[in-house]
C-alpha cells in the first residue's frame, strides 16, 4: 500500500492530515504493524497544547510502549475517547 499524498508523515511514524480547518493525527500501518497487538492508548486532554516533534501520549503493546509524537504543534480539540475501552481501534484505518 502506498502512502496517501494527502497525508504529511513525521519520521517517528506519525501522520497529519487536514479535515476541515483541523488536523487529525494518527500512526503509521507500519508503525502498527511493528506494535502488534495494541492494549493501551495514552492520548492528550482536550485543550492541552502539544508540540511538534515533543512526546504528546503513547501506545502499548503487548511488545512494547511507544511514545506519540507531536508531527505538529497546536492545541487538541477532540481525541478519539473511543480508544480508552477499545485501543486495537487505533488499527481499525491504518495510513
Amino acid at each position: 500500500m502506498g502512502s496517501p499524498k494527502e497525508l504529511k508523515y513525521s519520521k517517528e511514524h506519525e501522520w497529519v492530515k487536514e479535515e476541515t480547518g483541523n488536523l487529525r493525527i494518527g500512526i503509521t500501518s507500519f508503525a502498527q504493524d511493528e506494535l502488534g497487538d495494541i492494549v493501551f492508548v495514552e492520548l492528550p486532554e482536550v485543550g492541552d497544547e502539544i508540540a511538534v516533534n515533543e512526546p504528546f501520549g503513547s501506545v502499548e503493546s503487548v511488545k512494547t510502549v511507544s511514545e506519540l509524537y507531536a508531527p505538529v504543534s497546536g492545541k487538541v480539540v477532540e481525541i478519539n475517547e473511543e480508544l480508552e475501552d477499545s485501543p486495537e481501534l487505533v488499527k481499525r484505518f491504518p495510513l
